[in-house]
């Protein structure tokens, strides 16, 4: 009988007694048993502290960047084993993807966020704040790891997926983590982690695993962790309520189960792309996981005069899934992932007939394979709502396996309002062709649900689906879906960092943050910044150039090369009641203009300009006007080889001032460069 362990302090540990039972969700038998009895959370916690934090919040954003993208092709290179453990939960192949692809997808994803982050261990957040008169006193905020450890309690359903898309985030910002998988699919957790731990890649102490029950793991936790929580909203408000949680003010992103629905536009009736294209997801919805996600689709709600349609296709289109053993190859729906969970949401079904009556399901099984006797199925269950006010059961209880329930609407008012009193989901989402329903729906509905998928012939083929949240986009919702976020690219590290709001002069934090600050000192680098590789560049080094006058000529010349005839350059008669007083120069000659000054010619470090960001014209520019240029560098961007033949090479953004005659800025903006680096 295999024993599923927990990693603590860098060792294997099997907890005390004889532990939990793990059944296979296929053919029902025991194979292993899980516990966490008798473990040392304090010490947990404390290793965590001591050696992964401090380790993570050494590296940089690039170097944690990197070692997330090394642990993704490590994972992948070893998924097929994963993809077996996984059938023990019930799973199909396409579902196991989901949760295995789906999350090592995850790293992968969030290793791409690099490209937007400094070779630093910390980064500013937003622009800087000028808090005086003469710009000597300004502030800016910085996002620095929190000095403690992310405690993940994660659900059942995607024992992958679910450790990996958290992970990977706290990580990124230099936090490290404890993951506590659901106890009845722990094995697969277990599994990869052993290979998480195996590859060497994380530092010690980054990661650590408890499969068994939490316990009392929340009494450990202290004002620099972070809690996030995936599961049943009753369980998720239980812990929020926790002591320790609100006494050290503990942050807690939750991300609950929820009601999510579905939207049919009136425009979409039967013999449109999008009818079809409706009865397709939500059949997928449906029985992917056997109905057990966070996101799947719970209520179906419709206009009015189509319910009998839907009905009736949705009852063909899921009288047609084979259900059983997911290693059959026309198997299309697996297992639930225990009996009592079987239970439970029969259970659910119960109540909600209260309320609607049953259009599909609930009938004696044909299992396809020979072992699932034993196993914990359910067929799909379709309900249709007899009672849809705000106190309908079908707005209050999820089942959550494979049962949803149609409602019908009046018009998409009513089906906002249908849609909202749900008090709060992770998705909804609406098919139609008609943009401006889903425009209204969309405007309506955003303030209750966390994410709004638009669905029609035009996007289908490449959609990710109603039930797929993407790692850069947020994944939480308000109200019963917790109030939380997850993922979001940039905005998701946020969570395992603290904001800092700090003040001084623009020199000061220009060494503090190694972002120039407009306003602070310059440095001389010796020779043209061009002509220095990227190593040898310092944050405030600045070009100041030669100057040059502006005549008619450049701006007649630079019209006609341009084909940019705008009035303002090329008709002084039309210039009453303007902002102008005569012929203005181009905005794009202006910077032009001043390219040619600061611009070093030779063939030097400077491989190419890379971009142009944050670009203003700040003041007319007139014939006769004197232009020069300070020309910093505000960041250094570095960036890893792809071959070994590859340039080793970064990205330098310089801030560029142009000014006129009265030392005014006539316009600013940053530009990118690409430079070579000495070591090739």
């Amino acid at each position: 009988m295999q024993n599923i362990q927990n990693f603590i302090a860098g060792q294997w540990i099997s907890g005390d007694g004889p532990g939990q039972p793990l059944m296979h969700a296929i053919t029902g038998e025991q194979f292993a048993t899980v516990s966490s009895k008798g473990l040392d959370f304090q010490g947990m916690f404390d290793f965590a502290r001591d050696k992964g934090n401090k380790s993570l919040r050494k590296m940089t954003f690039q170097e944690r960047a990197l070692m997330l993208k090394a642990l993704a092709l490590y994972l992948m290179d070893r998924k097929e084993k994963y993809y077996e453990v996984s059938y023990k939960t019930g799973a199909t192949r396409v579902d196991s993807w989901v949760d295995i692809e789906g999350g090592i997808g995850n790293l992968f994803a969030n290793a791409s966020l690099r490209r937007k982050l400094p070779n630093q261990p910390f980064c500013i957040d937003g622009e800087y704040a000028p808090l005086s008169k003469e710009g000597s006193f300004i502030g800016q905020h910085i996002l620095v790891p929190k000095l403690g450890v992310a405690l993940h309690i994660n659900a059942f359903n995607f024992p992958v997926w679910g450790m990996l898309e958290k992970v990977a985030v706290n990580l990124l910002a230099g936090m490290p983590a404890i993951v506590k998988p659901a106890a009845i699919t722990s094995y697969l957790t277990e599994v990869v982690f052993r290979d998480i731990i195996e590859s060497g890649l994380l530092p010690a102490g980054a990661l650590q695993l408890v499969t068994g029950s939490a316990h009392n793991l929340i009494d450990f936790v202290n004002e620099q962790d972070v809690v996030t929580f995936t599961g049943s909203a009753d369980t998720g408000r239980l812990l929020k309520r926790h002591e320790n949680i609100i006494e050290h003010a503990v942050p807690f992103n939750m991300e609950a189960d929820s009601l999510n629905c579905c939207i049919l536009g009136s425009d979409a009736v039967f013999g449109t792309p999008e009818f079809d294209l409706f009865i397709k997801e939500v059949k997928r919805e449906v029985t992917t996981k056997a109905g057990q996600k966070c996101t799947a689709i719970r209520r179906i709600i419709v206009p009015e005069n189509m319910v009998e349609d839907v009905s009736y296709h949705l009852t063909e289109a899921l009288s047609q899934v084979m259900i059983g053993d997911t290693k059959h190859k026309n198997v299309r729906m697996g297992a639930l992932v225990g009996k009592g969970q079987v239970e439970e949401v029969k259970g659910k079904v119960v109540q909600l007939l209260k309320d609607s009556e049953l259009v599909y399901g609930l009938d004696e099984l044909i299992l396809v394979g020979d072992n699932t006797q034993n196993g914990s199925f359910m067929g799909p269950v379709l309900l249709r709502a007899t009672n849809t006010e705000a106190d309908s059961r079908v707005h209050d209880i999820e089942a959550f396996g494979p049962v949803s329930t149609i409602i019908g609407y009046k018009d998409i008012d009513h089906a906002i309002e249908l849609a909202n009193r749900g008090k709060g989901s992770l998705v909804s989402s609406i098919v139609t062709y008609d943009d401006a329903i889903a425009t209204q729906y969309t405007l309506g509905a955003a303030p209750y649900h966390g994410r709004i998928m638009v669905l029609n012939r035009d996007c289908a083929k490449e959609s990710t689906g109603h039930g797929s949240p993407m790692p850069l986009l947020t994944h939480g919702g308000p109200g019963r879906a917790g109030g939380g976020e997850e993922m979001g690219g940039l905005r998701g590290i946020k969570h395992y960092m603290q904001r800092c709001a700090v003040q001084g002069s623009p020199t000061t934090l220009t060494e503090i943050t190694q972002v120039y600050q407009p306003g602070g000192k310059y440095k001389d680098p010796g020779k043209h910044p061009f002509r220095l590789h990227f190593e040898e560049l310092t944050v405030g080094d600045t070009l100041i150039t030669h100057k040059r006058t502006i005549t008619e000529t450049d701006i007649i010349n630079f019209a006609n090369v341009s084909w940019d005839h705008f009035y303002a350059h090329t008709d002084i008669t039309s210039l009453d009641g303007t902002i102008f007083t005569e012929r203005v120069a181009h905005g794009y000659f202006v910077l032009s203009a001043a390219a040619g000054l600061f611009v070093d010619p030779g063939k030097g470090p400077v491989l190419l300009n890379y971009g142009l960001e944050e670009c203003r014209f700040l003041k007319p520019v007139y014939a006769g006007m004197t232009i020069g240029v300070k020309l910093t560098v505000k960041e250094k961007i570095d960036q890893e080889k792809k071959t070994d033949d590859d340039i080793a090479k970064g990205i330098v953004k310089y801030y560029v001032d142009i000014y006129d005659e009265l030392d005014e800025k006539v316009a600013v903006a940053t530009i990118l460069t690409m430079v070579k680096k000495i070591d090739n």
